[in-house]
């Protein structure tokens, strides 16, 4: 994680001290939280688009960095992925 990164999400912590309680609360606050969407018979969820832009970039700079170079996080990744841990191949 780079300076820039670390000091949007320093600052959004820094901004809002009482509304970090939990990492869903934390979540909330950069934008990167699920929320339900239903519409009729079918419940989805989607992002939640509230919240602080600048941490929201910033989470996704670090996810995006670690997706290239962290094992633990590639092994994350494909097997979270909708085709089940399958390579396309």
């Amino acid at each position: 994680m780079g300076v820039d990164t670390a000091a949007a999400l320093l600052v959004t912590a820094g901004d809002n001290p009482a509304r970090i309680r939990s990492e869903a609360a934390w979540a909330h606050l950069c934008g990167v939280a699920p929320i339900r969407a239903p519409s009729g018979k079918v419940t989805r969820s989607r992002l939640d688009r509230g919240g602080d832009r600048q941490a929201n970039a910033a989470l996704y700079v670090i996810v995006v960095a670690r997706m290239s170079a962290d094992k633990a996080t590639k092994a994350y990744v494909s097997a979270a992925s909708p085709e089940g841990g399958r390579s396309s191949k």
